[in-house]
């Protein structure tokens, strides 16, 4: 991590040999990127980079489609880590589309509360409701997860803020706003 604080430097060649010093000289560096800011000008970073990747196929690009979530859910009230969560809950699909929802809950983990990583890590499944069924698949998988706590908070983020935020006409928010 690129840091100006001197947090010092291990000597370590394998992990084996790591003192408790070392350990916590490790640490250290580790929790001043959570915590200076460099892991939320990463993650920005990949964002904002989504905007030239193009569109995948419908009106919108990646980057345009987390800034008509993020603002759908302004509009409608939503707290602020909702906000993040919808402006980002796609950024896992430009490394690994097949489990994206998984790979942007990991990056948000440090931030959020346990239901909203539950539905950034599950929303591709509640997404394929809109569309599993067109692809010879169970729209209705999402239902295996009928008891979980974060079911109706998932299918509410899917239904008012997700799935209606590829239109080339909407009016968003700019991503200074957030």
């Amino acid at each position: 991590a690129n840091t100006t604080k001197d947090l010092g430097q291990t000597s370590i060649t394998c992990l084996e040999n790591m003192s408790k010093e070392e350990c916590d000289i490790q640490c250290a560096h580790y929790s001043d990127y959570l915590t200076n800011g460099s892991l939320v000008e990463y993650v920005l970073g990949i964002f904002k980079n989504s905007a030239s990747l193009g569109n995948f196929g419908t009106q919108v690009t990646l980057y345009e489609h987390g800034l008509q979530t993020a603002t759908r859910i302004h509009r409608d009230g939503g707290d602020e880590e909702l906000i993040v969560c919808g402006l980002l809950h796609d950024i896992g699909e430009l490394m690994s589309p097949s489990n994206h929802g998984e790979v942007s809950a990991a990056l948000l983990r440090p931030f959020i509360s346990a239901n909203n990583y539950w539905l950034l890590a599950n929303h591709d499944v509640f997404q394929g409701y809109y569309y599993l069924h067109h692809i010879g698949g169970d729209r209705n998988t999402r239902d295996r997860y009928k008891d979980h706590p974060a079911y109706q908070h998932t299918v509410d983020f899917c239904q008012k803020y997700d799935q209606s935020s590829f239109d080339p006409h909407y009016d968003s928010l700019p991503l200074e706003f957030f």
